[in-house]
């Protein structure tokens, strides 16, 4: 997708969607420091490389003119025994100086079109329930809270 024209709050060209590319893990693991996931660019190599490899998963940035990545989404088929396949939302981040103008909803409008893409009928996400600023950004996309759940794990 081009982010060719304005954003909605005037403030310039909107940032140029597309899928990330190698070379910009630095960025990406700042951002992901800002979603509270920090990592080191090395890390993010080394996950996007295989996650690159898998036609299942996606990554697009949002790039500011210049090349400053203002934030990021992850998608991914998500395949169960009990239900359709669909696409979730492993990540989505924008950097907190530029939230409000956009980015965040060009990057789930990528997200939720390489979804229709890959024969998905609906996208899920997660969301801490902390996170009540990101639970009315994705309210006014139009996602409805579908559950309550706790999410457990074990290191093994």
């Amino acid at each position: 997708m081009s982010g060719a024209g304005k954003s909605k709050h005037g403030t310039g060209a909107a940032p140029a969607i597309r899928a990330a590319r190698a070379g910009e893990e630095e960025q990406i693991a700042r951002l992901s420091g800002q979603l509270g996931y920090p990592a080191t660019a090395a890390e993010i190599r080394l996950r996007l490389e295989s996650i690159r490899e898998d036609p299942r998963h996606a990554v697009y940035v949002a790039e500011a003119a210049g090349g400053r990545l203002l934030g990021w989404v992850h998608v991914f088929l998500y395949r169960a025994v009990e239900s359709d396949v669909r696409a979730e939302i492993g990540g989505l981040v924008v950097d907190a100086a530029h939230r409000g103008r956009g980015a965040g909803r060009l990057l789930m409008d990528e997200a939720e079109r390489w979804a229709r893409g890959n024969g998905c009928r609906r996208v899920t996400l997660r969301s801490n329930v902390n996170r009540e600023e990101a639970h009315r950004f994705y309210r006014k996309l139009g996602y409805e809270l579908h559950k309550t759940q706790h999410a457990f794990r074990k290191e093994i």
